[in-house]
């Protein structure tokens, strides 16, 4: 059965790994080079060479050379995990079998951007590794293994993005042995009952410290790496958040949102929110940040 496998993510780089090391036959892989749009990027070239498997870099997975590309490569199964462009009908037809795609949300729950983001900025206390059959909709297609996640308060995009990845790989050599052995039995999602979440943009990683200490709390949580860190303005300048603790506190409710009420070093002091403390235990250097200052 031979497969194709497309992905420039650092997840898809574990999932190509998984099946490389149960001896599947990878015909061809489709990557990139570079990558301006994912925080997580991972040319996979390297492991190919490592592994003797012919690669392809593209930009834009549709072009006429990545669908002539894949066709060369006859394929039984393309697997999609780690790609931020739709595939369209010409690729969808290639495989005998199917194309499989990869989306770390319950669907048909939260189909769209950015899951692993949303589902921690919005306090989402469970979320899954899917696999489906791709269509040409945005995570519509029939799921061919889901596993649940429960999502704990200590847990940021780097956990969260480690404990799917772990149950993905299980999954995927689950999977793809019914493929093999045609035992599969997809299942039909109900769109109607789905949700499907919004690309972010830098307004969204932006902290406003009139926020709750828990928004804020989250949104740093979220975007923490592998991804692009929250931020703050400090003498109108950016500065990126990687970690901070949430002191739950009625002692300073007569002071106003984003006051510096404590400095320890320039990358670890204490922040009034709307309601209670952050303490910011990781972020970019702010040297010249002093009690009483107010960030924005």
């Amino acid at each position: 059965m031979k497969i194709v496998f497309i992905g420039c993510v650092k997840s898809s780089e574990a999932f190509l790994k998984i099946l490389i090391d149960h001896g599947f036959d990878i015909v061809g892989v489709v990557t990139k080079k570079s990558s301006s749009f994912n925080s997580d990027f991972c040319d996979l070239s390297l492991l190919c060479r490592e592994n003797k498997i012919d690669y392809h870099y593209v930009d834009n997975i549709n072009d006429a050379d990545s669908v002539e590309y894949i066709k060369e490569k006859a394929p039984d199964l393309i697997y999609c995990f780690g790609w931020s462009q739709l595939i369209k009908k010409e690729i969808l037809n290639i495989p005998t079998k199917s194309v499989v795609g990869f989306h770390p949300a319950e669907l048909p729950f939260n189909r769209g951007r950015h899951p692993v983001i949303w589902a921690l900025f919005l306090g989402i206390k469970q979320t899954a590794s899917t696999f489906f059959l791709m269509n040409e909709g945005a995570d519509t297609g029939d799921i061919i293994s889901q596993e649940l996640i429960n999502i704990s308060y200590e847990d940021n995009a780097m956990s969260l993005y480690n404990k799917i990845s772990d149950i993905a790989k299980k999954q995927i050599i689950k999977f793809t042995n019914e493929f093999q052995n045609d035992t599969l039995t997809p299942k039909k999602q109900n769109i109607k009952l789905g949700s499907s979440w919004r690309k972010r943009n830098v307004n969204d990683g932006k902290i406003d410290w009139r926020m709750s200490s828990l928004a804020i709390y989250n949104l740093v949580r979220s975007l923490t790496k592998p991804y692009v860190g929250a931020h703050f303005i400090f003498d109108g300048k950016e500065v990126k958040i990687w970690a901070v603790k949430e002191i739950i506190t009625d002692k300073y409710s007569n002071i106003e949102p984003g006051k510096v009420i404590k400095c320890i070093s320039p990358n670890n002091f204490y922040v009034k929110a709307f309601d209670n403390i952050i303490n910011v235990v990781d972020c970019d250097n702010v040297d010249l940040l002093k009690k009483g200052d107010y960030l924005y």
